[in-house]
């Protein structure tokens, strides 16, 4: 489903928006938009030990060519929250998907320490236009730069292409007319120079498929939830341009709160059930019909994975979510939500879930 989708992945769409430097004069990522959803990424392959210090070092250059530009950047802008272009739901799900793809085959190692390096980075956010310290950039920046070298290039490049395609060819001189142009462009530079490093260390092999678990009493609950809710999914409007929306009422720094919860969430999940997750959400999107509904077959298995990921997490961890969340949805968000569908068919996915949710807690580590 296209929101459900939206939540798959974070390196990716760090991935995406470095990639539009690489043809535009556009942003080098950010830490608070390049993880929201750091839990939706993972995989098997490990790279190279020796790009460690190799892309480290390169980070570090790409910090002294594109911090001024970074602290001229207003990261509060709600302008992120926007389409890059018009607003086409379902083509930009095909981004969405090889960004998920490629979250799926990045090292699961390398993933976590990307997570940790964003959560790292949101402490120490300061002043009007919240950026990160100079340190915390450079370690964001050469985190992600490991985790895309763990990526064979067909796959990263497939994000760019996908992302270039939703992208209207105004944005990124718009984008650039927001800071000072030549601070902008020696941070393109500095970009073009760091890719090369990270292009020079990159694998070239995809790594195997995730060990799918079966026949597990999450699995069977996943089917139960999946009876009792699949209705309530037929009646969303999942194109509708709703999920684009700021929370009501409250700040991106307010946000950035529970979004830093959801990352140390996914930093703490098992990489073989986050990669399996990962790969539920792709297959997902390939049944999904032109209401941007799955299967009931691909929308249980989606179930199922999450409820493992969440299962492999501490319970605190996974309470820290939710509690920050309700501390930034105010109830005219969910009632809206709810007047929008059937509530006989909302009350029983309720329901269901609350069952899941217990078994779930049951098989928590």
């Amino acid at each position: 489903m296209v929101r459900g989708a939206r939540k798959a992945v974070a390196v990716g769409v760090a991935v995406a928006v470095a990639c539009s430097v690489q043809q535009h004069l556009n942003f080098v990522p950010g830490p608070r938009h390049a993880a929201p959803v750091a839990a939706a990424a993972a995989s098997m392959m490990m790279a190279p030990a020796a790009f460690a210090d190799e892309i480290g070092d390169a980070a570090k250059k790409l910090g002294d060519a594109s911090y001024s530009f970074a602290k001229e950047v207003d990261w509060n802008n709600g302008i992120f929250l926007q389409a890059p272009g018009k607003f086409q739901p379902l083509k930009a799900l095909k981004a969405i998907d090889k960004m998920i793809e490629m979250g799926a085959a990045a090292d699961p190692k390398l993933l976590k320490e990307a997570a940790e390096a964003h959560h790292k980075a949101i402490g120490s956010i300061s002043g009007p236009n919240g950026v990160t310290s100079r340190a915390d950039w450079d370690a964001v920046n050469a985190a992600l730069g490991r985790v895309v070298a763990s990526v064979p290039k067909a796959k990263v490049m497939a994000v760019y292409d996908s992302v270039k395609d939703i992208t209207d060819s105004k944005v990124p001189a718009y984008m650039k007319s927001l800071v000072n142009g030549p601070d902008a462009e020696k941070a393109y530079q500095g970009f073009l120079e760091f890719k090369d490093v990270v292009a020079k260390n990159q694998v070239t092999t995809a790594s195997a498929p995730a060990v799918v678990p079966s026949g597990d009493k999450i699995g069977v609950a996943a089917k139960a939830l999946s009876d009792a809710s699949y209705p309530f999914i037929k009646d969303i409007d999942w194109l509708s341009d709703i999920y684009l929306k700021p929370l009501p009422g409250k700040t991106a720094p307010e946000t950035l709160k529970a979004i830093d919860k959801m990352i140390v969430m996914g930093a703490k999940m098992d990489g073989n059930l986050l990669k399996a997750a990962a790969e539920a959400h792709h297959k997902a999107i390939g049944s999904i019909d032109a209401k941007g509904v799955t299967s009931a077959a691909d929308y249980e298995a989606v179930n199922a994975a999450i409820g493992r990921i969440v299962a492999s997490v501490p319970k605190a961890t996974v309470m820290d979510v939710y509690n920050s969340m309700a501390g930034v949805v105010d109830s005219t968000v969910t009632n809206n939500m709810f007047s929008k569908v059937n509530p006989l068919d909302a009350v029983a996915a309720a329901k269901g879930f609350y069952t899941f949710k217990d078994v779930v807690e049951a098989s928590q580590r």
